[in-house]
Parts: C-alpha cells; sequence; structure tokens
C-alpha cells in the first residue's frame, strides 16, 4: 500500500464483497479470489467510497490497471450489480449467470415449484415457462419438473449484463 493512503474501510470491503458476491465483478469471470479496485483511481480521488470500489479477480484488476478494460466498463460493472442485486434473488441471479456462460442455451428444466422464486424474471419478461410436452407429474399438487426458456428479451438483458451494457 502507498506511503501515506490509509487502508479500505472494514465496512467498505464487506459491503462491496457481499455486492459481488464475494466473486469477480465481471459477469463472464467471476473468478476468486477477490482484490478491491478503485475505478476512478485512488491517485486522483484520495479517497475510498462504496460507489468507487469493485471486487475484481487479480487477472481482471491487472487488465483494468493496464487498460484493456476501460472506466466506462467499469462503472456498468459496478451499476450492473446493483440492479441484479436489488431486483433479483439468488436463483434468478444463478440463472442469469447459466444463460450468460451458456450463450447456446435458451430452456432451463427446472422443479415446478421454482416458479416462485422466479417470478420476478417471469414478470420482467426475461423468463417464461414452456410447455414441451412429455409426461405429467405432480407431487403435492406441483408439477415435478417445469421448463423455463428465456424470452428475446431476456437474451437481451443477459447479452449487455455480460458486456457490461447498461441493463437497468
Amino acid at each position: 500500500m502507498p506511503e501515506g493512503r490509509p487502508p479500505i474501510p472494514m465496512a467498505i470491503q464487506r459491503d462491496v464483497l457481499v455486492e459481488a458476491g464475494h466473486r469477480c465483478a465481471i459477469p463472464t469471470c467471476r473468478q476468486v479470489p477477490t482484490e478491491f479496485a478503485h475505478i476512478d483511481p485512488w491517485c486522483k480521488v484520495q479517497e475510498h467510497t462504496f460507489a468507487n470500489i469493485i471486487a475484481l479477480c487479480p487477472t481482471c484488476h491487472s487488465r483494468y490497471d493496464q487498460g484493456h478494460i476501460d472506466r466506462k466498463a467499469m462503472f456498468q460493472y459496478k451499476a450492473n450489480l446493483s440492479v441484479l442485486n436489488h431486483r433479483y434473488g439468488d436463483l434468478e441471479r444463478r440463472l442469469l449467470e447459466i444463460f450468460a456462460a451458456e450463450p447456446e442455451m435458451s430452456v432451463i428444466q427446472l422443479p415446478g415449484g421454482f416458479r416462485i422464486m422466479l417470478s420476478y424474471l417471469i414478470r420482467d419478461g426475461l423468463l417464461v415457462p414452456v410447455d414441451l410436452g412429455g409426461p405429467k407429474g405432480f407431487i403435492m399438487g406441483m408439477p415435478m419438473m417445469k421448463h423455463f426458456g428465456l424470452t428475446q428479451s431476456g437474451r437481451e438483458f443477459v447479452t449487455r449484463w455480460a458486456q457490461a451494457q447498461p441493463v437497468g
């Protein structure tokens, strides 16, 4: 740490790590371990703020410092974390990560009772229940398995998110 530069307060470190799920904030990376990166450089701002700090893996941190990832993209990654973390639940975010990591995938099969945990993705028009036919089994009145398909809007959302373009 450069001389005269105070450590990042523990509360900010905790909030940044929780925001990123203790993984690299870049959605196509998501590696661990992470480091704290100032989006606007410390030498320019001379302060530690939650809005200016993002969790990055060492590789992405180096790429950012070397200019391979630009500042505007980094602010967009930070903004997209906020949108995803406040709108969608854990299962919904994980599903978006799967669709981002596997762009050719458009339908996923989940237990039928999971529909309630996908309600915001469905309500926002990013995901729809899909009937692919086949046997229909029920457990306690709930379909055993259900297919959910990514809509065109969902594909566009996932693509924008993975490319650090605005999603909200």
